[in-house]
C-alpha cells in the first residue's frame, strides 16, 4: 500500500506538469468548448494503453532474458530520467502560452489526441522507465503489475486532463500563464525525475 500511495502521488504530480498533451487538451477546451476538451483528454489518456502494453511486454522480456540486459536497461532508463530532470530545471522559467486552436468536432479531437499520444516516442520511453519503479519483483507476474499501474495512470490522466480541459479558461489563465507556478512545477518535476532515476538504478529483478 505504501508503494501504491507513492505511485499515486508521483503520477498525479507528473500528470499536472504543463506539457504538450496538457496544453493540447486545454487549448481544445478553450477553442471548441468543454465537451471537446474532455474528448481530447480521453483520446490522450487512451493512447497510454498502447504504451502500457508495450512497457509491460518489454520489461517482462528484459527481466526473463538476461540480468545483463536488465542492468543495461536500468542504466539507460536512469540516464533518460536524469536528462528529463536536467531539462525541467534548465527550462524552469520558460512560460507556456495557450493559444486558440482550430475548430474541430469531438470525435475528431478524440482521434487526434489518441494518435498524438501513441506516436510520441517520448511517452513510450517514459512509461518503460516510470512504471518499473513501482513493480514488486518478489510477487512475480511483472506484466500484470505493469498493466494495473498503467491502468491507474490512464484513469488519472483522463480525470485530471478532463477536469482541466473542462474548466480550461479559468485554468489556463491562473496556472499555465503564471511564471512562478510553472517554475515551481518544473522544479518539482526535476526532483521527481532525479528520485525515479536513483530508484531505478537500485531496482533488483
Amino acid at each position: 500500500m505504501a508503494t501504491l500511495f507513492m505511485y499515486l502521488g508521483a503520477a498525479i504530480l507528473l500528470i499536472l506538469i504543463p506539457g504538450p498533451d496538457l496544453i493540447f487538451a486545454v487549448t481544445q477546451g478553450i477553442t471548441n468548448g468543454r465537451k471537446a476538451g474532455v474528448y481530447t483528454a480521453a483520446g490522450l489518456a487512451l493512447g497510454n494503453t498502447v504504451h502500457t502494453l508495450a512497457a509491460a511486454l518489454g520489461l517482462s522480456i528484459i527481466v526473463k532474458t538476461s540480468p545483463l540486459l536488465f542492468t543495461l536497461f536500468k542504466i539507460a532508463g536512469a540516464l533518460y530520467l536524469f536528462n528529463l530532470a536536467y531539462k525541467s530545471l534548465k527550462h524552469r522559467k520558460i512560460t507556456l502560452v495557450v493559444n486558440e486552436g482550430e475548430k474541430k468536432g469531438e470525435m475528431t479531437l478524440l482521434r487526434r489526441g489518441l494518435i498524438m499520444n501513441i506516436l510520441n516516442p517520448k511517452v513510450a520511453i517514459f512509461f518503460l522507465t516510470f512504471l518499473p519503479q513501482f513493480v514488486n519483483y518478489d510477487y512475480g507476474v511483472v506484466p500484470m503489475q505493469m498493466l494495473v499501474l498503467g491502468l491507474i495512470f490512464i484513469v488519472l490522466t483522463a480525470l485530471i486532463f478532463g477536469a482541466l480541459a473542462y474548466f480550461a479558461g479559468a485554468f489556463s489563465s491562473k496556472f499555465l500563464e503564471k511564471p512562478r507556478v510553472q517554475e515551481g512545477a518544473n522544479i518539482a518535476a526535476g526532483v521527481i525525475f532525479v528520485g525515479l532515476g536513483m530508484k531505478l538504478l537500485t531496482t533488483a529483478p
